[in-house]
């Protein structure tokens, strides 16, 4: 079996039960939401945002909400003690990993879809400048997030501090995926937007990427043997 269908197969479990419980996905989408509102009582008054707060609190959002979804990415494994199985299948073990981001890309991809109109309303973002450069950031931003997050999560499957990990290992190694993010992102709601910075800042989350994602494919195998 080849390692692409490998993670097609993998990742479709993940979505189809997840699409039968629901459970992380209003988990998630609500407390993403939540965390908006919240900074939106901080940072808008009079109907005006603070300049660059739309930006910042969007990706503060994404980070929240997927660390929330990656803390939970090998737990029905874990609970159902179906990991070895899981490992043990034909499957190369970089099939586990890109089926397990792929199925976390959707569900932050769906999350997003819903709070960026909800920054727009409540920032007064304007999300429909750049639409296609803005969803470039953001899928570059979270495959970036997410490749990482992934890698953490089983290696901190078995912890038994793993919600307190992940955030601790995650949020200092993803850092500049968050600050091009957010710089890309502030570029294009500025009063005055600065595309090429905006494309700039893409270029950068694309290199992110991929030496993120290679490193993670280089270390998961090693880091889910027994």
């Amino acid at each position: 079996m080849s390692t692409l269908r490998s993670a097609l197969l993998i990742a479709r479990k993940d979505l189809l039960v997840e699409a039968r419980s629901r459970e992380l996905a209003y988990t998630t989408l609500f407390f993403a939401v939540a965390c908006v509102l919240v900074f939106s009582f901080a940072f808008v008054s009079e109907g005006k945002a603070i300049d660059g707060a739309a930006a910042g609190i969007l990706w503060v959002a994404v980070a929240f909400s997927g660390t929330l979804a990656l803390g939970r990415a090998f737990e029905r494994e874990r609970q159902s003690e179906t990991l070895r199985a899981l490992l043990l299948a034909p499957a190369e073990r970089t099939a586990v990993y890109l089926g397990k981001l792929a199925g976390l890309l959707v569900l932050m991809a769906a999350v997003e879809i819903v709070i960026v109109p909800v920054i727009g309303l409540l920032f007064a973002a304007p999300i429909g400048r750049a639409p296609w450069l803005l969803a470039a950031l953001l899928g570059a931003g979270t495959l970036g997030f997410a490749g990482v997050g992934t890698l953490f999560a089983a290696m901190l499957v078995r912890a038994h501090s793993r919600d307190v990990l992940l955030p601790v290992l995650l949020y200092p190694i993803t850092v500049p995926v968050i600050i091009a993010g957010v710089r890309g992102t502030g570029a294009i709601f500025a009063a005055e937007p600065n595309f090429d910075a905006a494309v700039a800042w893409l270029s950068m989350l694309v290199f992110f990427d991929a030496v993120f994602v290679t490193l993670a494919l280089w270390t998961f195998a090693p880091v889910m043997e027994e």
